[in-house]
């Protein structure tokens, strides 16, 4: 799989985000998967999964109250 770095990615701020600016949460399309950083401290690190693994996700945190 020929994915991009994350260090060369395009980071975006996720429409997940909360309408706070202090928390906001960027992703990067890595092709077969996704990363996700925090945008206050990018060089602090990233996760990564893969494309079903961040669907999984989004899925469970939605469905929280």
């Amino acid at each position: 799989m020929n994915a991009p770095k994350p260090s060369h990615a395009r980071w975006r701020k996720s429409t997940y985000s909360g309408a706070h600016e202090n928390e906001c949460v960027e992703v990067a399309d890595l092709n077969e998967r996704i990363a996700i950083r925090d945008s206050k401290t990018p060089g602090a690190g990233h996760l990564t999964l893969s494309r079903q693994g961040f669907a999984a996700l989004l899925a469970h945190l939605t469905s929280k109250p």
